[in-house]
């Protein structure tokens, strides 16, 4: 979701590679040894980074989770006064729609381990989750004015359903170009606001 252009660093690549694992093979199926292989270190090595696979798994599902909020924060604070309602939602829908399709491991892994964090990890979770729905609302409101709360609120929420679907649309390759796929998945969003709307 962050654009750099500098490499990743170690943490960031056992990071990636543990989402990897963890969504094609599921939290338990997956051993230290195989996360280290993937990035070219002994399964031990990895406790210089982390101390076990439930950090990993923490520091994943938190760290979506905040990046998400803190994206369209930014989002926000960029445009200005004079920007449009309308535009500052089909920027929220960009944002998550790059999310969808490109960590869509960790849509999968928040789908099926979430259970498994601690019950604070979990509970940061939900707030840092509860906190990017309610910016959206706030956003669509001033979209659709007449939209009464719950509404927006569960608009939003099934919109996220929608995006975060990627992970069943088929395998990387399948899918029909990252462009064509971001542009139909736009126009999806928009309709069901619409729709919520009418």
């Amino acid at each position: 979701m962050v654009t750099r252009t500098d490499a990743p660093t170690r943490r960031e690549q056992i990071l990636k590679e543990a989402a990897r694992l963890f969504a094609e093979r599921g939290f338990h199926g997956v051993g230290v040894d195989e996360i280290g292989a993937a990035v070219g270190i002994s399964g031990p090595g990895l406790y210089r980074h982390f101390p076990g696979k439930d950090a990993m798994l923490a520091e994943l599902l938190v760290g979506i989770s905040g990046q998400l909020l803190t994206g369209a924060k930014r989002r926000l604070a960029e445009a200005d006064g004079e920007t449009a309602p309308s535009a500052v939602l089909d920027s929220l829908i960009e944002g998550h729609i790059d999310f969808a399709l490109d960590d869509r491991p960790l849509i999968t892994l928040h789908d099926r381990e979430l259970d498994r964090l601690r019950d604070s990890d979990r509970k940061l979770v939900r707030q840092l989750q509860r906190q990017y729905v309610e910016l959206w609302v706030e956003v669509l409101r001033e979209v659709y004015p007449a939209l009464p709360e719950p509404a927006a609120r569960s608009a939003v929420h099934s919109v996220f359903g929608l995006l975060n679907s990627t992970p069943h649309l088929g395998r990387p390759g399948s899918l029909p170009g990252r462009g064509t796929t971001a542009v139909l998945l736009h126009r999806m969003a928009r309709g069901a606001f619409e729709a919520a709307a009418a």
